[in-house]
């Protein structure tokens, strides 16, 4: 029979958090594959654990994963752990789960630390909707597409963020989606845990007198969907009404639909719209 895939969840900070049933499996399964080892050694050692290990990260997840794959195929049982938190979320850890079921390998989680629901509980922001982005990418062009995605997300944004790279990212967050709340989170479950509420503007004058240190979540708030709609629907009140109309004729919508939803854009009702194209 096929060994099991665990994704262990890990402290972020606090070695308390630990869960027993985690140190258990840590103890049981005939390999740990880590992503960083030099890192997890620590945490091995702090709690006596002597299970080997070997290391799986982003820069050799596919061909590792395989390697992986075969060990439990012929009954391994294998635990994946990450530096802080848990496994497989914006992390190498979901390519190995992928090929796992695949394969017909079974995978369980064991739940524990996670930095962004961590500091969503914290950061007095909505928690009912939210979107979680991890790092905004690097490169210029998608970086800019994910912002102005963001800058319609109606629902709470979570971030993550380096210290080098905190004020760009800022600034490149302020350029587009204005001078939102914020609450800024770093140290979690450390002595020196932080809980930052701020605005986009006022982290930026902040950091720019006092050096980021640590590793940062970024917790914003969602866009006003009143304030959305009227950015939306602006450009088509300095038409007339025929033009609007017609405008979503020039589309391919029928002239009713068209009606309907001009009426809708305006806030009138469709009588309005009609009497307004028969005069």
């Amino acid at each position: 029979m096929a060994g099991t895939l665990y994704i262990c969840a890990t402290p972020i900070g606090n070695l308390e958090d630990i869960t027993l049933r985690t140190l258990r499996i840590l103890k049981e399964v005939d390999l740990i594959a880590a992503e960083d080892t030099r890192h997890s050694i620590k945490l091995l050692n702090h709690f006596e654990i002597k299970t080997p290990m070997t290391s799986y990260h982003e820069f050799n997840k596919y061909d590792k994963a395989k390697i992986l794959v075969e060990k439990m195929l012929s009954g391994s049982n294998i635990a994946l752990i990450t530096d802080a938190g848990t496994p497989a979320i914006s992390d190498p850890g979901e390519e190995l789960v992928r090929q796992c079921l695949e394969a017909g390998v079974p995978v369980t989680s064991l739940p524990g630390p996670s930095a962004f629901v961590t500091a969503l509980t914290i950061s007095g922001r909505k928690t009912r909707r939210f979107c979680f982005e991890a790092f905004l990418p690097y490169d210029k062009k998608e970086r800019e597409e994910v912002l102005w995605e963001l800058k319609q997300e109606t629902r709470t944004i979570l971030l993550y963020e380096a210290p080098h790279k905190l004020k760009k990212t800022l600034a490149d967050l302020y350029g587009v989606l204005g001078d939102r709340p914020v609450s800024i989170v770093k140290e979690l479950t450390k002595k020196h845990e932080t809980n930052f509420q701020t605005t986009l503007g006022g982290a930026i004058a902040y950091y720019e007198e006092q050096e980021p240190r640590g590793e940062y979540v970024l917790v914003i708030e969602g866009a006003d969907r009143t304030t959305l709609h009227e950015e939306e629907v602006r450009p088509f009140l300095e038409m007339t009404i025929p033009e609007h109309v017609n405008y979503y004729v020039s589309q391919g919508m029928d002239k009713k639909t068209a009606m309907k939803q001009a009426a809708k854009d305006r806030g009138v009702s469709k009588r309005d719209i009609y009497q307004a194209l028969l005069e």
